[in-house]
């Protein structure tokens, strides 16, 4: 049974995350808040990543990072605060989870790390600067990190589309929204969390282990094709 750590598992994808790992796996989350029915396999700490102190945990074999942001503005209605904002959230608190981990990450069996970027760091999307500047950052951490952490740590970093969360409510908030949203993926579908969920088990996975340092866009064709 490994021992996962997922920070910001009580919604959306990483809910989702928990979910499909807990019944096989020890798992801790450590969010704001606790939305998750016990289970003996489960803990959680209610803290907020970037003001609190995490706890220590003597070995774990996977950190996952969750935490994101969907701040959709002209770039003449951003404020320098929502710069700073979108980059604590995405990239410091990331930061600080990882160096917090690291020693218990080493203590680990066959450890890894995994992050989450955007489909917006490399498809240019309107109102996009300040979240897409932030993932821009997670996905270089990846590959720095993936480099340094050889041989003994792997990390990678999933870019989703739009899926379909609290986080993203506002761009499928109703049916003309969803089905614009559909029809601009040549796949014409949006994601969901299990979607996510099972390629995040398959990157903390032993069946995973020859990939490092990878960013892999969940991207409904968006990225890819131009039909």
């Amino acid at each position: 049974m490994k021992k996962i750590v997922v920070i910001g598992g009580s919604k959306g994808i990483g809910k989702a995350i928990i979910e499909s790992l807990i019944n096989e796996n020890e798992v801790i989350n450590i969010s704001r808040t606790d939305t998750l029915p016990p289970h003996n396999n489960f803990t959680h700490y209610s803290l907020d990543i970037l003001s609190d102190d995490l706890p220590d945990i003597k070995a774990i074999d996977s950190l996952i990072y969750c935490p994101g942001s969907i701040n959709l503005k002209p770039i003449t209605r951003l404020k320098l605060e929502d710069f700073r904002e979108d980059f604590e959230i995405n990239v410091i608190g990331a930061v600080k989870a990882i160096q917090h981990f690291l020693p218990s990450l080493k203590n680990g069996s066959k450890p890894s790390i995994l992050l989450f970027s955007t489909v917006a760091a490399k498809l240019g999307m309107p109102f996009h600067a300040s979240v897409a500047t932030a993932k821009s950052a997670v996905e270089g951490l990846t590959k720095s990190l993936g480099a340094e952490l050889a041989p003994t740590i792997r990390v990678n970093a999933i870019a989703p589309t739009v899926t379909n969360t609290d986080l993203a409510s506002k761009l499928l908030r109703n049916d003309r929204m969803i089905e614009n949203i559909t029809e601009r993926h040549p796949l014409k579908k949006y994601l969901q969390p299990n979607e996510v969920a099972d390629m995040a088990t398959f990157l903390i996975s032993e069946k995973a282990a020859s990939i490092s340092g990878q960013i892999f866009e969940l991207d409904c064709g968006i990225v890819s094709f131009k039909l």
